[in-house]
């Protein structure tokens, strides 16, 4: 609780719905990966079959639940004053950025985001914790994000140090 005694609220925005799925795709595709080498490993060396269903019991898991908690906690806010973020699956990081420390905003399509109509938005500050990033946007909704931050980070004063 700060001083005047209001809270650090989550940030207003979720990312798209579609980037729980890319993330199930993600982490499904990984998990597929992992079965594949063990089960390289049970037939080419003594390795126990019985590994292969635990693996597989973990992934599972893992697929069914990173991916929707990721949705739920990954979240993002931008005002006329301030970038607000908050990631994480396990542990969550929440990260608010002032327009007048904003140095760079860039704009990101990998190819599995374009798949999923996705984009990633990163925010350049001169922190020492690094850069924001915004990922799981609507590409249209990450090109405004863009557009806005770029706008309102030259209108303020200072040179972003």
């Amino acid at each position: 609780m700060s001083e005047s005694g209001t809270m650090l609220r989550d940030p207003a925005h979720r990312v798209s719905p579609r980037a729980q799925v890319m993330w199930t795709v993600g982490a499904a595709t990984e998990g597929l990966v992992a079965l594949l080498m063990l089960l390289g490993a049970v037939l080419a060396w003594d390795v126990p079959a019985w590994t292969l269903a635990v693996l597989a019991t973990a992934v599972v898991a893992w697929v069914a639940v990173v991916p929707r908690w990721r949705y739920l906690v990954h979240r993002w806010e931008a005002s006329a004053t301030a970038v607000y973020t908050q990631t994480g699956w396990w542990a969550r990081e929440r990260r608010i950025a002032p327009m007048s420390r904003i140095q760079t905003v860039d704009y990101a399509e990998g190819p599995v985001e374009r798949v999923f109509g996705l984009a990633s938005v990163t925010v350049t500050t001169a922190s020492a914790a690094g850069a924001l990033g915004i990922s799981g946007l609507d590409k249209d909704v990450a090109r405004r994000l863009v557009d806005d931050l770029t706008r309102q980070a030259d209108a303020v004063e200072g040179d972003a140090t």
